[in-house]
């Protein structure tokens, strides 16, 4: 949910009570990249000239794929650049978080601070990759070959894993990369391109979430027209809210979205961003995320979204929904120190 999320906007398109409630190792082949003489990468392929192979083989991130236990993965302000956040929604909930999400915007450096703090405090870096400014078919184009390859060298140089999200929620109509503004097509085809330009460059060691919304405001829109392909995903993904006038319960927010992509792919899914609103069912919403995310062997965990944006999805200003939050992460199968999984 960053800035330009639709929650409340749907609000007030749909005034009569409805509301947005809203990978094994990926087998592309490794390859070294290539540039030109100015150390640019060219457009559609390679050219004189490669690029060293890197003597450190890539992070195997096959383990943390779908690992013994469930994530517990939080997105709150000034995390993962600080761990301070996040050592502090330990305090409340009892139990560390181990994906730490932030958003980051097209153009913008890999961070690299944001990942390495996330991994010495024992969780991996989330990274949202929202493409403003640009759009799908200029990636495929190759407009942002130079950017992407930068930033894939910067994630393979530091070598820890990160779980990769782009263009999220590309089947509602909210953001500039969804439904509004382009083809499935047109966004198949970047997501390929980036994925291709990070294996060329080793960068094996990113997880690939793909994550639409769920389809509850969106019931038209085929997700599989704009799922990339088991070679090009590690993760499937859900965002979701549990909130007032929308669904709330697991069986009507996400168990349709869940079902639907079972048709297509059988990646593990996350539950990728979620949160609770506050009114009558939250105690109970909070509840029913933990028993169905325990009872789905396919589900490999969430993230929390824990802002005040949009309304507030904050936890540690609701005493009951915080001591309820406490009780689900009690459970012994949420929650793990990511950085010993080899």
């Amino acid at each position: 949910m960053s800035a330009a999320h639709p929650v409340r906007a749907l609000v007030r398109l749909l005034a009569v009570g409805a509301l947005l409630a809203t990978v094994t190792s990926c087998s592309v082949v490794n390859e070294a990249a290539t540039w030109n003489s100015a150390g640019a990468y060219p457009k559609g392929g390679a050219a004189a000239g490669a690029s060293p192979t890197p003597t450190v083989p890539a992070y195997n991130i096959k383990p943390l794929l779908a690992p013994a236990k469930k994530y517990l993965g939080l997105e709150i302000p000034n995390s993962p650049d600080s761990t301070a956040p996040a050592a502090q929604f330990a305090t409340w909930t009892g139990k560390k978080p181990d994906l730490l999400g932030a958003y980051v915007a097209w153009d913008s450096s890999f961070d690299t601070t944001a990942a390495s703090n996330a991994w010495k405090y024992g969780a991996m870096y989330f990274m949202v990759w929202e493409p403003y400014d640009t759009t799908a078919q200029r990636i495929a184009a190759g407009d942002s070959d130079n950017y992407i390859v930068r930033f894939a060298e910067d994630v393979r140089s530091l070598n820890v894993p990160i779980a990769l999200s782009f263009g999220h929620e590309m089947n509602g109509n909210w953001y500039p990369w969804g439904t509004k503004q382009t083809t499935a097509a047109d966004f198949v085809a970047a997501w390929r391109h980036i994925h291709d330009l990070f294996a060329r460059v080793g960068a094996t060691n990113a997880i690939w979430v793909w994550d639409p919304n769920n389809i509850y405001p969106v019931p038209t829109v085929a997700l599989q027209l704009y799922y990339p392909g088991d070679a090009y995903v590690d993760w499937a993904g859900i965002t979701g809210y549990w909130t007032v006038f929308g669904p709330h319960t697991f069986a009507t927010l996400f168990q349709p979205t869940l079902t639907e992509i079972r048709q297509f792919t059988s990646k593990p899914v996350l539950i990728a961003e979620t949160s609770v609103e506050a009114g009558a069912n939250e105690v109970a919403s909070v509840n029913a995320l933990f028993q169905a995310v325990d009872k789905h062997s396919d589900v490999i965990g969430f993230v929390w979204y824990d802002y005040d944006r949009q309304g507030d999805w904050r936890l540690e200003n609701r005493p009951d929904v915080e001591a309820a939050f406490r009780t689900g992460a009690a459970n012994p199968d949420f929650g793990f120190d990511v950085s010993v999984t080899r």
